[in-house]
């Protein structure tokens, strides 16, 4: 819990493979269909907007190619936006990238403990998807 974004959870993971090789992948289309949902087309431009096949909807907050993407994040029948911060950086270890998923603005621990297992899933996800 924290005084601006409210309730927020973080999930990152090193893999091993290159930081562009990562970045490449999580903003491709396989990528985004694995962390926000089939259908969704990210472009660069802040306050672009997005929708997936399954209706959440919101704007890319920010887009810095091959570090971070940020953007709101409404889901179906809801009446607020949470926001979403994708990042890939170098790992400690030569060859290896770190992905982070982290998720700000939620309701309630309730949310956040859902939240997370959601995160952990895409992240086994994407580790699968890369191989």
């Amino acid at each position: 819990m924290t005084r601006d974004a409210g309730w927020e959870i973080g999930v990152s993971k090193t893999l091993p493979h290159p930081p562009s090789v990562v970045w490449d992948f999580i903003s491709g289309d396989e990528g985004i269909a694995i962390w926000l949902g089939p259908g969704a087309e990210l472009h660069q431009e802040k306050g672009a907007p997005y929708e997936t096949a399954d209706g959440i909807s919101g704007e890319v907050r920010g887009y810095r190619p091959g570090d971070r993407i940020r953007l709101t994040h409404r889901a179906p029948g809801s009446t607020r936006d949470t926001t979403i911060q994708v990042a890939v950086s170098r790992a400690r270890a030569e060859g290896k990238a770190v992905l982070r998923f982290h998720q700000e603005r939620l309701s309630d621990a309730s949310e956040r403990a859902h939240r997370r297992e959601h995160w952990k899933q895409v992240m086994a996800h994407v580790a699968d998807a890369l191989g």
